[in-house]
């Protein structure tokens, strides 16, 4: 676009405006304070901040947004955020906002028109929220709605870091209801069992509880509806309890789908054997979107030892237990139901670190220019499936992301032609091979008695060394994977060394080198320990920079 001249009154002098658009204003971040009831969570974290400034945002914070968390406002102010009084003008100067909860309809209606909004939103359940920020012109990106599928997104997976803290504080609860040890120990004052605790659902939530249970000394048990997470929870420690009953339960995006009701009768007789005999339970079964399916009966929970706890990480959907009031930890049969819905706001500082680190990452994505200019590229299928709304337009559900195709398994190559007979006598080409190789292996005896029948004896006993030496260094070197070369640096030092300790004993002699200088053993000693030295100390430096890559 071309600038424009006016006149300057007083001097007449023409004076050239500065072209339209030709400088992008920095847009304004703006993290305001949690109002959910009980939410200790922060969007953003003063080291976070930093990184924001740096790919060029001005970044506002609602004063006291993180005192729940333990950030206060004046590490936020070293870190380079102004400090802003009150909601409503955080709201309405802030180009973009970063939330955690769903925002209220108050908080939309003070958000600034045709803005920015990152957070959980969960539009497939608040339909009247996508209705109002649409009024609102804004762009909206919700962090639940993030393609899991894609390898790349990871980064921003907020569901997957918020659901692993929740996960390690399910077991911290389960721990302080329980009131005994997790593992076992001998005392002088008697012998204590170890805790038995069996673990529902083996996802990000399941995994983080296997392995935080196991760090605790208990004897953990898993079950999953998706048989190939079995290896994974025995990597964290576990045992898996497969279900007596044959059906694959794996589901789009990284979730379990909806059993058949065979298998969830299998399963629920495998859960009530599994309540008579662990002290805890935690059940994380959950599909989003979807009322939490029930698997801990009344029944069972009678059937559990006085002193057990169940903690049921899907309360906030009805939860896994039928007993589960949502909210609260209740006993019942002598049981413990932890039923709380904020499992990772009670790890406040730890969860909002996390979640404000996959808000960083996507701002790298929607920034990458670092200019402090948001671009939400349709194109790109995270952000696609990110966006719910764009500049009031409802966009969502996305259409499905482009995965790679699936590497095809080659070709098998087609069945070679049946041999011609030769000469007649019915006789194929593969038996041809094998007279081949007989009459291959008869020339060589012929040699080697030739050899054993003329040659002196002290070289028949170097010869029949060098013979094993060439077999031995074919099966341990030649015949090992290319992967594993790397790992024989150390066994062809040992190797090379033998060999500079035979060249070695060849030029002992040295007067005598010096004195038959066209002496061909001598010489041939000497090139053999140069390239020997060459080959052990480089295979030590190999070996060095290998073992360096599995140091910590």
């Amino acid at each position: 676009m071309q600038a424009s001249a006016t006149t300057d009154g007083s001097s007449g002098q023409a004076v050239v405006a500065p072209p339209q658009n030709a400088v992008k204003a920095v847009q304004r971040i703006g993290v305001t304070k949690e109002v959910f009831p009980g939410e200790k969570r922060v969007a953003t974290v003063p080291e976070v901040v930093e990184k924001l400034i740096k790919l060029g945002f001005a970044v506002s914070v609602e004063s006291g947004a993180g005192d729940a968390a333990n950030f206060s406002d004046e590490t936020y102010r070293a870190a380079g955020a102004q400090i802003v009084n009150g909601a409503a003008a955080l709201w309405a100067e802030s180009d973009i906002v970063f939330k955690v909860c769903v925002p209220t309809p108050a908080e939309v209606d003070m958000m600034r028109d045709g803005g920015i909004l990152i957070g959980f939103i969960w539009p497939a359940q608040n339909p009247e929220l996508m209705q109002q920020l649409t009024a609102k012109k804004a762009t909206v990106l919700a962090i639940d709605a993030l393609p899991r599928m894609l390898s790349r997104a990871q980064k921003m997976d907020a569901l997957t870091s918020q659901a692993g803290v929740s996960g390690y504080r399910a077991v911290v609860e389960a721990a302080n209801a329980f009131g005994r040890f997790f593992a076992g120990q001998i005392t002088a004052a008697g012998k204590v069992q170890p805790a038995k605790v069996f673990i529902a659902g083996a996802g990000v939530a399941g995994l983080a509880a296997i392995g935080t249970a196991v760090g605790l000394g208990a004897i953990v048990r898993a079950n999953d509806t998706r048989a190939e997470v079995a290896d994974q929870v025995i990597s964290m420690g576990g045992e898996f309890v497969k279900v007596d009953y044959e059906e694959e339960g794996g589901g789009g995006g990284g979730y379990a789908k909806v059993m058949s009701e065979g298998f969830q009768q299998a399963q629920r007789d495998m859960y009530a054997k599994q309540a008579r005999e662990v002290d805890i339970i935690i059940t994380t079964a959950l599909i989003p979107g979807k009322p939490a399916p029930k698997l801990i009966t009344a029944e069972m929970v009678k059937s559990m030892k006085p002193g057990s706890v169940i903690v049921d990480m899907a309360a906030e959907r009805g939860g896994n237990c039928e007993l589960t009031e949502p909210g609260q930890s209740v006993v019942k049969h002598g049981v413990t139901i932890v039923g709380y819905t904020d499992l990772a706001s009670r790890l406040a500082k730890q969860s909002s670190t996390l979640y404000a680190t996959n808000l960083f990452r996507l701002a790298e994505e929607l920034c990458k220019t670092k200019d402090g200019v948001v671009n939400v590229n349709m194109e790109d299928d995270a952000i696609r499936g990110l966006t719910v709304t764009k500049e009031g337009s409802i966009t969502w559900p996305p259409p499905a992301p482009k995965l790679p195709a699936a590497a095809t398994a080659p070709a098998k190559p087609a069945a070679a032609p049946a041999a011609k007979k030769a000469h007649g006598h019915g006789e194929a080409s593969a038996p041809m091979a094998g007279s081949k190789l007989a009459i291959m292996f008869g020339v060589a005896a012929l040699l080697f008695w030739l050899i054993g029948a003329n040659a002196p004896k002290e070289f028949l006993s170097h010869f029949t060394v060098f013979v094993l030496a060439c077999f031995v260094g074919y099966m341990v070197v030649w015949n090992v994977k290319p992967a594993l070369h790397t790992p024989l640096m150390s066994v062809t030092n040992a190797i090379s060394s033998i060999i500079a300790i035979g060249a070695l004993v060849q030029i002992s002699p040295l007067a005598d080198a010096l004195e038959r200088p066209n002496s061909l053993i001598t010489w041939v000693a000497a090139a053999g320990i140069v390239l020997t030295a060459i080959n052990m100390f480089g295979g030590f430096a190999v070996t060095q920079r290998m073992l360096a890559m599995f140091r910590k």
